[in-house]
């Protein structure tokens, strides 16, 4: 009984916050503009900082992104609303590593940004039930490693491009995924 309960909660969350989209487009646009970010002619520390700040952007425009799509932030009566915050704010952990980067190693400050980026959506998985978002952490995570690794530094603006480019590659996943629970919702709710 507890299972159908828990499911039907999920659900819940999954239709109205519409599996995150509006976070994920939001990401997607930021990460493209930080690529450029990383192209301009400033030390790595300086446009590390500037990346820094400039995230600051995303909730507003995941806010206005949300109100576009008609997703909800908060499902009322649901015990499992906090969690997806909660999940949010657990990558904030990982900030000392990324200030270690910032002062130590500002070349690959974008490169350990990425991969916390990437690493803090797969519990978005379970939550949403959404394979797309712990294939996104994988992919995002090992990539921008490994393109780090065989890039000169020069190009580090390949590794915000690429985070980018599999942000909306999920989106577009996580749309697709919308559709099909819809129309699974509405055959459902048509049957005896």
């Amino acid at each position: 009984m507890e299972q159908k309960r828990l499911k039907k909660l999920k659900t819940e969350i999954q239709l109205q916050a519409k599996n995150g989209i509006d976070f994920i487009l939001a990401a997607g646009i930021l990460w493209l503009a930080i690529s450029y970010i990383w192209t301009l002619e400033y030390t790595s520390y300086n446009t590390s900082i500037f990346t820094f700040m400039f995230g600051a952007v995303l909730l507003p425009l995941a806010f206005g992104l949300s109100k576009i799509l008609g997703t909800n932030w908060k499902v009322k009566d649901n015990p499992l609303q906090p969690l997806g915050l909660w999940l949010n704010f657990a990558q904030l952990v990982y900030f000392p590593f990324l200030i270690f980067t910032l002062i130590k190693y500002p070349d690959y400050f974008i490169m350990a940004y990425a991969i916390i980026t990437g690493a803090h959506l797969f519990p978005y998985a379970w939550f949403y039930d959404e394979l797309g978002y712990a294939a996104c952490a994988i992919i995002i995570s090992i990539g921008t490693l490994l393109i780090t690794l065989n890039i000169e530094v020069e190009l580090i603006w390949t590794v915000p491009l690429f985070t980018s480019i599999i942000l909306f590659l999920l989106a577009g996943w996580i749309l697709i995924g919308i559709k099909k629970r819809k129309n699974q919702n509405v055959l459902h709710q048509r049957l005896p």
